[in-house]
Formats: structure tokens, sequence, C-alpha cells
């Protein structure tokens, strides 16, 4: 066997000496010394007076470095659109706003003058501002140097809907929506509501798409007109109504009888719209006295909801005209 060590007969080879640490071991062990005082760390102070603008701008706990989450906006907090073209749509459909943003030294095109005109013409407040402080408002979205902030809706009662038609002493015309999270969709069946006579909308409190700006850009100006009740719980709302005398009748691509062939359209009437891919939730269809659809082609499974919305409210005026 080749070699010296175990099994060869002669003695291993004795190991050298390692060379010594000289200390760093134990230098490494003694620290850095006592950390300094908040206001010998400049990064201390920026990091809380960031983390305070957040929470007093964004309604929320700041977004951890790590873990990037929106923070949750408080019910009562104010919204923004951002963007010249979103910003002067609102504006010329009427949107409720209080104050419009206007970044420091920016290009004033056409829109930008425009916008500034109604917002004069409407009494909204204008400030000039910081890029950051629009990035701060807009959330990171593109803004182009304009944001408009549009205060908390406030929503009506249930019951509120159903007194609107007694004290104008017509038939109770309500819309409710089941799981309907676009707020583009939440404006464009207030367009629709409008347009066809209903006297509110009524919308669960969770699970479901709010008056935002989205919403009120979507329904050019009719949600100033039309009133939006919230429900804490939808089914509980609906056995409501229909304890009052109100029909209930349920709008889903799974319906037996066609919008057409109902014949409580001339009645007290609660329309609820379901959601474009999931339809009415079965707590929901289970609240109806009837579950209508609408006839269509079969190359088109289903209609989104604000058309949905629309063409069953047009068959309702269409019955009441009769």
């Amino acid at each position: 066997m080749a070699g010296g060590g175990k099994g060869s007969g002669r003695p291993a080879k004795k190991k050298s000496p390692t060379k010594g640490t000289g200390g760093n071991v134990r230098r490494g062990l003694e620290g850095r010394g006592a950390t300094p005082p908040a206001h010998m760390r400049h990064w201390h102070k920026d990091k809380a007076r960031t983390e305070r603008i957040e929470r007093e701008e964004r309604g929320g706990r700041p977004s951890s470095p790590r873990t990037p989450v929106r923070a949750r906006r408080s019910e009562d907090a104010p919204e923004y659109i951002g963007g010249r073209n979103p910003v002067l749509e609102a504006l010329r459909a009427g949107v409720p706003a209080s104050t419009l943003y206007v970044a420091l030294r920016i290009d004033n095109d056409e829109r930008v003058k425009e916008s500034v005109r109604i917002a004069a013409d409407r009494g909204i407040a204008m400030l000039e501002v910081g890029r950051e402080k629009l990035d701060r408002l807009t959330e990171g979205a593109i803004h182009q140097g304009m944001a408009l902030q549009i205060p908390a809706y406030e929503y009506a009662h249930p019951e509120d809907l159903v007194a609107i038609a007694q004290d104008a002493a017509e038939v109770p015309l309500i819309v409710a929506l089941d799981g309907v999270t676009d707020p583009r969709n939440l404006g464009a069946i207030a367009r629709s509501a409008t347009a066809f006579g209903a006297h509110g909308l009524l919308i669960p409190s969770r699970r479901s798409a709010g008056v935002t700006g989205g919403a009120w850009k979507t329904s050019a100006g009719t949600l100033a007109s039309m009133t939006v009740a919230r429900a804490a719980n939808l089914t509980g709302t609906l056995r409501e109504y229909r304890e009052a005398g109100l029909f209930v009748i349920g709008l889903d691509g799974e319906g037996t009888i066609d919008i057409g062939d109902a014949n409580l359209l001339d009645g007290p009437l609660v329309v609820v719209v379901g959601s474009e891919g999931k339809g009415l939730s079965r707590l929901v269809r289970e609240s109806c006295d009837l579950v209508v659809r609408i006839p269509m082609n079969a190359a088109a499974e289903s209609l989104n909801a604000g058309v949905a919305a629309g063409v069953a409210l047009y068959e309702v005026a269409r019955h009441r005209r009769r």
C-alpha cells in the first residue's frame, strides 16, 4: 500500500501548527458599541417622517419594504383620480370633488387649462404640489401631474330607497348588486338605473364595489342624482324588502324564465344583478321570488353586469308603460 499513515506500517505524519486568529474572534464579540440616539441617526428621522406621511395620506399602515402590500383605505378616506384625461372627464361629468392637485412646473396643455377653469368655476380648491406628493396620493399610479380628490361617499340606509319612491308616489324599483366588484360596472348600472327610473341602488358592505372614483367616472355624473344604500347583510335586507311588499327578481344566466315573460315587472320590485362570472350567490338566489334570464345566442356565454342590468331595466320600464 503506497503512502504512510493507517495500515502502512509507518507512523502518521504530524500536522503542523495552525496559525492563530490574532484576537479577531474576541474583538468580534465585543460588538460595535452603544447605539447612537435617534437625533444622531439621520435615517431614523427620514424613516419616521415617511411613515407618518403614509399614515396621514393613505389612511392605513405603511407597507413593509419586504412585503409591498397596499395599505387598506378606511371607509371615510377620500378617493383620488389621477391622470389628465381622467381628471378632465371627471370634472366635465360633475363628479363631486374637493381639491384639484396640479404639479409644480407642469406642461400647461389644453387639458390642464380646461381642468383648472372648470375647478375654478365650481369653487374647487386648487393646490400646486410636488410630484412626490402626487405619487403618494395616487398610490404610485400614472398621474401626469394632476390628481382630483373626491370625498368619501355617504351611503343611505336601505329603507331610504323605498321612502324615495313613496315620496314620489311611484311604484318602487330598486337595483341590488350581488358580487359586483368592479366599480366601472357599478357606474354603468347607475347610468342604466337613472335612465329607466330606478329609485336607488343597493350594495352589500363587503365583497362589493363601492362608490369610488372609477364608479363616478363611468356613471357620467348620474351618481350625483342616484341614491346608493349599503346593507350589512344583503340576504337579510332582501327578506325585509319582501316583508314590506316588494317582489325580488334575480337576474342570472341559469334562470328558467325569460325576463320578458315574468309577470311581476309592473309591481314594486327589486332587481338583483349577479356577477358576470359566478352569477347570483346561493343565499341570494334562495331569497328571490323569481330568477329570470336574458335570452341570447349561445355564442355569448354571459353579459357584462352593467349591460345585463341595462337590458333588464329596459324590459321593466317597457312593462310599466303598458
